[in-house]
């Protein structure tokens, strides 16, 4: 190879290291926590991929020349320990003899090859330790001159453990090797857990071999030409197949060396010969990233369906609240209010209603005459100010309710929707229980700026004998008025009673205050209280809104995937279509240009 060909493997080799880790990243930042048809396939899926990203793919990238990982894995029973002892020669790890049996996977090396295997390069999450030990999230490394300098084995957990545990690591560890011995037995070969992992191997064009394990001698041409025939039909034709006859063992719990010595000697040719080594590594390694990138399409997908999901679900609620809002507003300024309680103590006001009632047919009265007729007293006016706040109250208090409920019924009608609810904490179909408390505080705040708006207004008329007559809080009840039939949009016998007040009371503003000063207070408290009424909503809005904001679901995130999973797509192709492999020999270079995810 020349110099030149050698480093453009090396930047091939530096981009795809950094691709795979930004695809690493954005694998991470999936959210899948809405419970969707595919949520819980996918988040399997993520964690795997993740895993192998982690266990694998990237430390095996960077570590290009470290010896050819072969992990012994297989069903409960199959004789992977047992396996594993014959080809080191010396008991290494031990049999399960009460089932299942929890300990750490035991990795046996050259110790030539030690570095190799550090805390820092295959399988970073497991503790390494060097004696024996129950911890399933330990390694035990295990130093053998027997194992030949470029080779490692590793024996792992039962793929079919009773305990969740053994088979997530037997899994895990599986999709970190080069290679797959792959031990079954010949009452067991069948079995569908194995070949689930078969075909999870054949999809990736990862490298594996089968042991027969335990093979009656009359047995091994039937069942090891039927369990070739099922290997090929699965896409595993050109895997190599070894079968081990069922016999005695020594007293160190060891095969004999003949029965053996096949397997034995095809993995020290693997060692010795550079060349073949590094084509297992290669082909497992790009069967992986492959792989990685091809899943990475349905994760997004998943993540997409979550974004959806989410958005659906906000729709909902700003539907019902800004619902709310409008409601308010209109049931404010329409004359709505100006009914009951409110008209009541308006006409005790005004003066028994008879004025009103004339105004309903003689709205155009001469602003004096109006003003001459109204004899409204101080506590007069402050029974209407009661009267204000309490309809105020009740009718915001009501939509709050309305809109909870709005929402609460939308989401009931998805199963997403029904878990969000069930772990909200609280009773998101009413109101919140202080929201009762916050209406009146900011219908007092409305009514004070009101007065405030009036007092301010009138500072250069407060000795004028109309402001006297009035008072500060006459005026102020007057403007309310005004502002509660902004928009005049009562029909019926009210028609004439809320026109009537609003005239009255604009009247009664304009002898003090002119017409253009009446109109710009009115619309300033129109949009007060709009703006107190909308805040006070948006309180409630936002019990929904959080509860989708924790799920940290974010819409960038699927496009981020594909768009990594497409870069890695690109390097592939580039590479293939050059002839150059994705990996290049240790990848110190490699590892410092990458970024962190």
């Amino acid at each position: 190879m020349t110099e030149l060909q050698s480093r453009q493997e090396s930047a091939d080799s530096t981009r795809m290291l950094t691709a795979l880790v930004r695809l690493r990243g954005a694998l991470q930042e999936v959210r899948l926590p809405l419970e969707l048809p595919t949520a819980e396939a996918q988040r399997q899926a993520r964690g795997e991929m993740v895993d192998q990203l982690e266990d694998y793919v990237i430390p095996r990238l960077m570590t290009i020349d470290a010896p050819l990982l072969t992990v012994v894995g297989g069903s409960t029973g199959a004789g992977k320990s047992t396996l594993v002892n014959s080809l080191v020669g010396t008991r290494v790890t031990q049999p399960g003899v009460l089932r299942p049996t929890t300990r750490s996977p035991v990795l046996v090396h050259n110790p030539d090859d030690a570095q190799w295997f550090g805390q820092d390069r295959l399988l970073p999450e497991l503790e390494r330790v060097t004696r024996s030990t129950n911890d399933p999230d330990a390694l035990q490394l295990v130093p053998s001159e027997s194992v030949p300098a470029g080779l490692a084995i590793l024996d792992a957990p039962d793929i079919d453990s009773v305990e969740e545990r053994n088979r997530t690591l037997a899994a895990q560890l599986l999709a970190a090797a080069d290679l797959w011995l792959f031990v079954t037995s010949a009452a067991r070969y069948a079995d569908q857990v194995p070949w689930e992992f078969l075909r999870k191997a054949a999809e990736r064009s990862a490298a594996v071999a089968i042991v027969l394990d335990r093979t009656p001698p009359e047995a091994v041409e039937t069942v090891s030409t039927h369990l070739a025939r099922m290997l090929a039909a699965r896409g595993l034709k050109d895997s190599p197949l070894f079968t081990v006859v069922e016999g005695g063992v020594t007293e160190e719990g060891l095969l004999p060396p003949e029965s053996v010595a096949d397997i034995r000697s095809w993995l020290e040719s693997l060692a010795a010969d550079a060349d073949a080594r590094s084509a297992v590594v290669r082909q497992t390694l790009e069967g992986a990233i492959r792989t990685l990138a091809r899943r990475t399409h349905s994760v997004a997908d998943a993540a997409t369906e979550q974004v959806d999901a989410v958005r659906r679900l906000r729709e909902d609620v700003n539907r019902s609240y800004d619902q709310a809002v409008a409601a308010v507003s209109k049931a404010s300024a329409d004359g709505t209010l100006l009914r009951g309680e409110v008209l009541a103590r308006w006409q005790e006001f005004v003066g028994t209603g008879e004025l009103l009632k004339s105004l309903e047919t003689r709205v155009g009265w001469l602003r004096d005459r109006v003003v001459n007729a109204v004899k409204g007293k101080p506590q007069q006016a402050e029974r209407v100010t009661v009267a204000v706040e309490s309809g105020l109250e009740t009718l915001i208090l009501e939509h709050a309710e309305a809109a909870a409920e709005r929402t609460e019924a939308s989401w009931q009608s998805t199963a997403a929707g029904q878990l969000l609810l069930q772990q909200g904490g609280e009773d998101l179909g009413r109101a919140s229980r202080d929201f009762r408390r916050r209406a009146e505080r900011a219908v007092r705040d409305w009514q004070s700026d009101v007065l405030e708006m009036v007092r301010t207004e009138g500072a250069d008329k407060r000795s004028t004998a109309r402001f006297l007559a009035f008072g500060v809080n006459g005026l102020s009840v007057a403007l309310m008025v005004v502002v509660f039939a902004h928009t005049a949009g009562v029909t019926g016998a009210e028609a004439g009673i809320a026109g009537g007040s609003a005239v009255l009371g604009q009247k009664l503003l304009e002898a003090v205050f002119g017409d253009q000063a009446v109109r710009s207070l009115a619309e300033r408290a129109r949009r007060d209280l709009e703006v107190k009424v909308t805040d006070l909503l948006d309180g409630e809005r936002r019990r929904y809104v959080d509860v989708l904001d924790a799920l940290e679901i974010s819409p960038e995130v699927p496009e981020k995937l594909r768009s990594s999973s497409r870069r890695v797509d690109d390097l592939r192709f580039a590479a293939s279509k050059a002839g150059a492999p994705e990996a290049t020999p240790e990848g110190a270079e490699a590892a410092d240009a990458a970024p962190d995810a």
